[in-house]
């Protein structure tokens, strides 16, 4: 089993619905569309279990946590740091840990990234992957200097998202009524040389006060003023002919606006994972994310 560590940052990304509908309510959303979109900084708990198998499948059981933190600002950059842990159980073996760990820096431009991200196989390292990616301007090619598992250099184009900057997309599509995304994303996972072609699905709009019709999570409340959009990313190999291949996986999530996910699920084919949201905690912003709505 492999998982995405962007999503992390568009991970935490998630999936689920409810709609509320009163004129006040409206009122309230249009103004918030209006404004920037900010990721605010936070730290989520997602407890983890086997969702649905299909047959074929030989997994039994899943158990394991994620815990997610995205800090900084547009102005300063935003850092996100993931450990996703699960032990799976199988009909024909012993139950496998899996403990994955991410760093990444990107720039509020999307113009600059670094990351590092190791992966231990019941208490063995299994794979690592450390590296810098570059261009010029928004639009320019994006350069890839790998160091771990090798010295390598890429250059992948001028069309490829950076996760935050997706997460960023997501949103606006949401906002304007888009209901699918299509994009290139690179966030240096696995060995560091992977772009994946993702479709994003995006349902409609769940209007402010759909987080009160969810199940209580403390210091949860701040997501009861906000819009937040069902989403889901299916993520194929790249110049994959995304009409008739299967995704290498896909992500659903319930995704507010501010870059908090609830209700995730990891749909691997035979089998998927669900994640409920279980502890959060909001992290107050440093003085630099006081430029984030000049800047934007």
């Amino acid at each position: 089993m492999r998982f995405n560590p962007s999503i992390a940052a568009s991970l935490c990304m998630v999936s689920s619905v409810l709609a509320t509908g009163a004129v006040s309510t409206l009122a309230v959303s249009a103004a918030a569309n209006s404004g920037p979109i900010v990721m605010v900084p936070h730290r989520a708990v997602y407890d983890l279990i086997l969702g649905n198998t299909r047959s074929g499948s030989q997994v039994t059981e899943v158990q394991g946590r994620m815990v997610f933190e995205i800090t900084g600002s547009a102005c300063e950059g935003y850092t996100q740091n993931m450990r996703f842990v699960t032990k799976m159980a199988s009909a024909e073996g012993q139950p496998s840990v899996t403990d994955l760990r991410s760093n990444t820096f990107e720039d509020g431009n999307a113009t600059a990234f670094r990351f590092s991200s190791s992966q231990l196989r019941d208490q063995k390292p299994s794979e690592a992957a450390v590296g810098d990616a570059k261009r010029a301007n928004r639009d320019g090619d994006l350069a890839v200097e790998l160091t771990k598992p090798e010295k390598k250099k890429l250059v992948l184009g001028n069309k490829v998202y950076l996760p935050v900057q997706h997460s960023i997309a997501l949103v606006e599509a949401g906002r304007s009524g888009q209901t699918r995304l299509k994009a290139d994303l690179y966030d240096g996972s696995e060995q560091g040389d992977k772009v994946y072609e993702t479709t994003s699905s995006i349902g409609a709009e769940v209007l402010p006060g759909g987080n009160k019709k969810l199940p209580e999570v403390k210091n949860a409340e701040p997501l009861n003023t906000l819009s937040a959009w069902p989403v889901s990313i299916s993520y194929y190999e790249k110049d994959s002919d995304t009409k008739d291949a299967a995704p290498s996986y896909e992500m659903g999530f319930l995704f507010y606006e501010n870059g908090v996910s609830r209700k995730l699920v990891i749909d691997y084919g035979d089998f998927s994972i669900k994640g409920d949201l279980k502890e959060i905690t909001f992290l107050d912003q440093s003085p630099a994310a006081k430029c984030t709505q000049a800047k934007q």
